[in-house]
C-alpha cells in the first residue's frame, strides 16, 4: 500500500467523521489518528523520544 492510498483513506475517514458527527467528531477522529501514528512510530523504533521532548519544551524547533 503506497502513501497515496493511505492518505486517501485518512481523508475519507476524517470526512466521514466530520459529516457523521460534526466538528467535534472530526477533531476527536483526528486526535485518535495522531495518537495512533505516534504509538506506531514508537513501537516501530522510528521515534526519537529525546527529540520529541526537546521540541515540546522549546529547546529545539521541528524545522
Amino acid at each position: 500500500m503506497n502513501l497515496t492510498v493511505v492518505c486517501a483513506a485518512f481523508g475519507a475517514f476524517l470526512a466521514f467523521m466530520g459529516f457523521q458527527f460534526g466538528f467535534w467528531g472530526f477533531i476527536v477522529g483526528a486526535l485518535f489518528v495522531a495518537i495512533g501514528a505516534f504509538v506506531g512510530r514508537a513501537a516501530g523504533g522510528k521515534l526519537d523520544w529525546r527529540g520529541v521532548l526537546d521540541a515540546l519544551t522549546g529547546r529545539r524547533s521541528s524545522s
